[in-house]
């Protein structure tokens, strides 16, 4: 008896080694097994992207976290891929643009091109679409003209670069428009004024490019990333349909901004320049000597007690700015 309830003693310790030995030995096991098992060795095809190595570059894990990019909730799940909704949107009044007469029209439209053209050229059609509506939902806000034109060129003559679209005040127009893009974007402009309305901004009236912050960003409410910018609509009663009712006015009396000239930029600092002149001669005027620009010589660093640099000589200039 005595004997048996040792051999049972024994039996009971050895279960229990063999217990503690599996728990220590299984995660190793698990470990140590290829990924392509523990993935079911599923096809590239349905290869996680984050496990790509052609698809990852610093920072892209963020781009791969689950749910980073669901909309917010209330949001429509919009199919384009270049627009992310960041709020319920409501869509504008729905309204064709017609002016009162044939020339009114064609400012109308040229206005809504320039607009569209010179703020989005690069932009999707998303993107392009995105700014003629914001332009339309100002001409029908109280907050704002009652024209197209008036809308676009708002601020124009101001020479603080602060215009309500700046490529208005800020010389962009000087340069020539490239055809292929002003046909594209003048096909936008022509749905926009026919009463085709783009729902994903919304009654947005704001907007700014992902590079910059301005300080109004904060006191509106963002409902839109389309393309290369980010969407906004004004609080309140004026963020609701019933305050873009007033009517369009039909009467375009500008085509263009306040100014048609801007500031020259100058290309390069006179103490960056090193000019050799001759002054013209007249008769009563004796002949000018011939005048030459030269820097000022580099100040020699003050004795400062330090043991000299041990320096090889041939790299001891290194470093220093060529004169």
């Amino acid at each position: 008896m005595r004997l048996s309830a040792q051999m049972k003693g024994w039996k009971g310790h050895g279960a229990i080694t063999c217990v503690v030995l599996l728990l220590l030995v299984a995660p190793r096991l698990i470990t140590a097994a290829p990924l392509d098992m523990l993935q079911g060795n599923r096809p590239d095809s349905q290869t996680d992207p984050s496990e790509i190595s052609g698809e990852n570059f610093p920072g892209s894990a963020f781009f791969y976290a689950e749910g980073a990019f669901d909309p917010a909730p209330g949001v429509e799940t919009l199919k384009s891929q270049h627009v992310l909704g960041l709020d319920a949107v409501k869509s504008a009044p729905a309204m064709i643009f017609r002016g009162i007469t044939g020339l009114d029209s064609y400012r109308a439209l040229h206005c809504l091109t320039s607009a569209i053209y010179y703020e989005a050229a690069n932009e999707p059609d998303d993107g392009q679409r995105a700014v003629a509506q914001v332009v339309l939902n100002r001409v029908r806000s109280p907050l704002y003209p009652n024209t197209v034109c008036g809308v676009v060129y708002q601020g124009s003559e101001r020479t603080d670069y602060k215009c309500q679209f700046t490529f208005s005040c800020d010389g962009a127009m000087a340069r020539l428009p490239a055809a292929a893009a002003w046909v594209r974007a003048r096909r936008v402009a022509e749905r926009a004024l026919a009463g085709d309305v783009y729902a994903p901004v919304g009654l947005a009236t704001h907007y700014h490019t992902l590079a910059v912050r301005p300080d109004w960003s904060s006191s509106l409410q963002a409902v839109a990333v389309i393309g290369a910018h980010i969407f906004y609509r004004s609080p309140g009663f004026n963020g609701t349909p019933a305050a873009f009712r007033i009517p369009y006015l039909g009467r375009e009396p500008i085509s263009g901004p306040a100014r048609n000239s801007w500031p020259a930029k100058p290309v390069q600092p006179i103490e960056t320049m090193t000019p050799s002149f001759t002054l013209p001669l007249t008769a009563s005027q004796p002949a000018a000597p011939t005048t030459t620009w030269t820097p000022p010589p580099t100040p020699r660093p003050a004795d400062d007690g330090l043991p000299e640099s041990t320096i090889r000589p041939e790299y001891r200039n290194s470093g220093r700015p060529l004169i």
